[in-house]
């Protein structure tokens, strides 16, 4: 008898047959459990705020936050997203180093709990915007400190960056609450990194972080309501790596909370949390529709890619590795060949996978890449060869739910204006 994947008992040929394939499908029995395996065990002190960035889709982060997440957002739809999801905007935050006018407006007209402000000008200019609206803007200093993060996937700070302002220069603006009067210093953000498997990691950096927040607590005499420790919790995709013990991380981290809002117990504690809260809950599936062979390696082609799962294909790494890959409709044969899974597209780089070991691939099997609930449709250029999207499924208590619609033709079209020479003016004024 054949074994299928299943999601909560549905299996896939079911999900394919109904939705269509490529399809990403999310599991909430999966997301649920990764959320309290961890809420569970981690001080009361902490809360878990959602960074929408890893999975934006509106559905999964009203789940979240139906099991207590708050939100964190880094543009106005994803603000707009939260809010519609029904997060209260007392628990969102919004952080990013190239805010606009528009967004920071929207974030004072919202009333959200904390603007994460990235440098000098930026902190400038929303105390403009609220002087204009007579409010006090509430707004956490972003830091990058000097310290650097150890064994990161991708280092977010303790670099010349983008990101925050330099501990340094910190330091240095003492007069930083007089002279914005109309914002509401309130806090330190510091984010240094993310993909960190190690438990000991994130405890120092923790340790660190907080450390920093009172020291510029005392320099800058601002009054500590908030400290965002970032998080970077990382989540294992290949050979050799382990994911991280949610028990021997929170024996470490605990500690290190108890001992900080003994210090300062009207401080709110965030960690941001995207990838560890989403990625193990779904499964990118792809139907095969061609197989061959190529110099003597052989070819699964199939209709998902990279322009749907660009992280799978290595993004911002420097070395390549094939995330979890199964044959789904047929999980009990063995793999006994390697096989490069690629896409649709016109382009060498439209390889999900190299070299993988597959059993014997046939057209119409189901390919499944697991691991895909983060930086699936949010960091994949979807538009390109004009493919678009594909279907979102969110299987929840045993139901189905529909939480994207496949991107159709007219769908990419209606927003495109077909050029008319005979016409005086077809400019359009758009901000």
């Amino acid at each position: 008898m054949t074994v299928e994947f299943q999601v909560q008992g549905v299996r896939v040929s079911e999900l394919a047959r109904r939705y269509g394939t490529p399809l990403f499908v999310y599991d909430g029995t999966a997301l649920r459990d990764r959320f309290h395996g961890l809420r569970d065990r981690l001080h009361p002190a902490m809360e878990i705020f959602y960074s929408l960035k890893a999975n934006p889709n509106i559905s999964i982060c009203a789940l979240l936050h139906s099991f207590g997440a708050r939100a964190e957002v880094s543009s106005l739809v994803e603000l707009t997203t939260a809010l519609r999801a029904g997060v209260p905007p007392q628990q969102v935050i919004f952080l990013g180093p190239g805010k606009s006018r528009q967004e920071l407006a929207a974030c004072l007209d919202t009333g959200i709990y904390a603007v994460v402000c990235e440098s000098i000008p930026e902190v400038a200019l929303v105390d403009e915007l609220a002087r204009e609206r007579g409010v006090k803007a509430p707004v956490a200093l972003r830091v990058n400190p000097r310290f650097a993060v150890k064994r990161s996937g991708l280092a977010m700070g303790g670099r010349p960056r983008q990101f925050g302002i330099d501990e340094e220069e910190l330091f240095g603006q003492t007069d930083l609450v007089k002279r914005f009067p109309d914002v509401d210093l309130m806090g330190v953000q510091v984010y240094m990194g993310t993909r960190i498997l190690h438990e000991a990691v994130i405890v120092e950096n923790t340790t660190r972080i907080l450390d920093l927040a009172e020291r510029l607590s005392d320099a800058l005499n601002l009054e500590l309501r908030m400290v965002d420790v970032g998080g970077g919790l990382g989540v294992s995709y290949f050979d050799g790596e382990s994911d991280l013990d949610a028990q021997v991380l929170t024996d470490g981290l605990n500690p290190v909370i108890e001992d900080f809002t003994a210090r300062h117990p009207g401080t709110r504690l965030i960690m941001e949390l995207g990838r560890y809260l989403t990625a193990e809950a779904g499964t990118y599936v792809m139907g095969v529709r061609y197989t061959k062979t190529s110099m003597g390696e052989r070819f699964a082609v199939a209709d998902g890619g990279t322009h749907h799962h660009m992280a799978a294909v290595g993004i911002g790494s420097f070395v390549k590795r094939n995330f979890p890959m199964a044959v789904l409709n047929r999980l009990d044969e063995p793999a006994t060949e390697e096989w490069n899974v690629t896409g649709p597209l016109c382009t060498p780089g439209d390889t999900i996978g190299k070299k993988v070991p597959l059993p014997p691939v046939r057209p119409g099997d189901l390919i499944g890449v697991h691991r895909s609930g983060a930086y699936g449709p949010t960091a994949s250029p979807g538009l390109f060869l004009s493919h678009g999207y594909p279907a979102e499924v969110l299987v929840h208590e045993g139901r189905c739910h529909l939480v994207r619609e496949r991107d159709r033709p007219d769908d990419l079209l209606k927003r495109q204006r077909l050029y008319d020479p005979t016409a005086q003016d077809n400019t359009t004024h758009e901000r």
